[in-house]
C-alpha cells in the first residue's frame, strides 16, 4: 500500500509524511487546513523547524482529494478534535475502504474514549483501525538517531502488516497486543511529563526516579480498570516513552509543567492537560486512584493567579500532599 495521506501537518504530521516519503519510497499527500499556521508555513517555505518537504510531497487543503486517494489516511492532530474531524472526512469522500492510522495520543475530555473509540462511534470498521504511538522526537529522527515503536490495532493482520511495511533502520517497530493499554498508556505518559516538568521547574528533579516508578503503577490500575492488561504500562507506549516525554528539552508536556510551576506561558500543544481532565473522570467513574494524576489535574486547572512565590508554593504544595499519604506496600 503505497499511497497515503498524512491529514495535519504540524509537528508530528509533517514528520511522518517526510518519514514515509524519504524513507520508505512512499506517494504521500500532506493535507492541512487552508490558513492554518502550519500548513501555510510548509506552503510558503516549504519547510517547518522540524523537517523540510520532500519534492515528492504533495502538499494541499483539499481534504477530499487527500482522502479519496489513499489506500491508508493517517490522522495527525490534536487530540480533542478528532471527533468532529473524522465527521468532516466522511462528508468529503467514501471511506469504506480506507485504512485509519491514528498518530496521535490522547483520550477524550467529555467522554473519557480512547481515539479509536471515537472512529468506531464513527462507523469506522473496527478492523480498519490501527494506532501508532511511542517514543522519539522529531528532532532526534530527522539527525539519523533511531528508535522504537509501536502499531497497535484490532486486527492482528493489519497492525502486523502496517508494521512491517513502516519499518525502517531508523524505526524498529513492535507489535501491539492490547490496544486498550497501548492508547490509554500513550496519552498517560503527556500527564506524567507535565508531573516531571513541574519537579524541574520546582527544582526536585530527583523526584522524578519515584514518579517513573509511581506512575506506571497508577497507569497500569487504570488500563487494568478499562479492561486492559496492567503490563502495557510498561510497554513502549508508556515507560518506554519516559525518557523523550519525562528528560528531554523537546517534549512539550514537560517544558509546560516547568514553565506552569514558574508562572510562565507555554505557547504550544500540551496534550497532557485535557487527558489529566479526562483520566480524572475516569478514575472517579471506575474507581481507581489516580494521586498523580489527580495533583496535575489541580494544577492545571487551578483557578486564580499562576504567576508569583505564592503561586510557585500551592504548586509545589499539592505536590508535596503526595508524601502525606498512608504508607503502603510498594506492589
Amino acid at each position: 500500500m503505497n499511497r497515503i495521506s498524512v491529514l495535519g501537518c504540524g509537528r508530528w504530521g509533517s514528520f511522518i509524511a517526510w518519514y514515509l516519503a524519504t524513507k520508505k519510497g512512499k506517494e504521500v499527500f500532506s493535507w492541512g487546513p487552508e490558513g492554518d499556521y502550519s500548513y501555510e508555513v510548509l506552503k510558503n517555505t516549504g519547510k517547518n523547524e522540524y523537517v523540510t518537504l520532500d519534492p515528492s510531497i504533495t502538499l494541499t487543503c483539499d481534504l477530499a482529494a487527500a482522502v479519496q486517494r489513499a489506500e491508508i489516511v493517517i490522522i495527525s492532530i490534536s487530540s480533542q478534535g478528532l471527533r468532529g474531524f473524522i465527521e468532516k472526512i466522511k462528508a468529503a469522500a467514501d471511506v469504506s475502504d480506507k485504512i485509519f492510522v491514528l498518530c496521535m495520543k490522547g483520550i477524550e475530555a467529555d467522554t473519557g474514549e480512547r481515539l479509536s473509540q471515537i472512529l468506531i462511534d464513527a462507523g469506522i470498521a473496527r478492523e480498519r483501525i490501527a494506532v501508532w504511538v511511542g517514543p522519539g522526537h522529531i528532532q532526534d529522527f530527522t539527525a539519523g538517531i533511531p528508535n522504537c515503536m509501536v502499531v497497535d490495532g484490532y486486527d492482528t493482520d493489519l497492525k502486523k502488516q502496517l508494521a512491517d511495511d513502516f519499518k525502517s533502520d531508523l524505526i524498529r517497530f513492535y507489535y501491539g497486543n492490547d490496544v486498550i493499554g497501548t492508547e490509554i498508556g500513550a496519552a498517560a505518559k503527556n500527564v506524567m511529563g507535565i508531573a516531571a516538568g513541574i519537579l524541574d521547574g520546582g527544582g526536585v528533579s530527583t523526584l522524578k526516579g519515584p514518579l517513573m516508578s509511581r506512575g506506571a503503577r497508577e497507569v497500569a490500575r487504570l488500563i487494568k480498570a478499562l479492561g486492559g492488561s496492567e503490563f502495557s504500562a510498561y510497554g513502549l507506549a508508556h515507560l518506554g516513552d519516559y525518557e523523550t516525554t519525562l528528560f528531554s528539552r523537546h517534549s512539550h508536556n514537560r517544558m509546560y509543567g516547568e514553565m506552569l510551576v514558574k508562572g510562565q506561558k507555554f505557547s504550544k500543544l500540551a496534550e497532557g492537560v485535557m487527558t489529566a481532565a479526562a483520566m480524572k473522570k475516569l478514575g472517579e467513574k471506575l474507581g481507581v486512584e489516580l494521586p498523580i494524576t489527580d495533583a496535575v489535574y489541580d494544577v492545571c486547572f487551578a483557578e486564580g493567579p499562576q504567576t508569583g512565590s505564592e503561586w510557585r508554593k500551592l504548586c509545589m504544595d499539592r505536590i508535596a500532599q503526595l508524601f502525606s499519604r498512608d504508607t503502603k506496600f510498594e506492589f
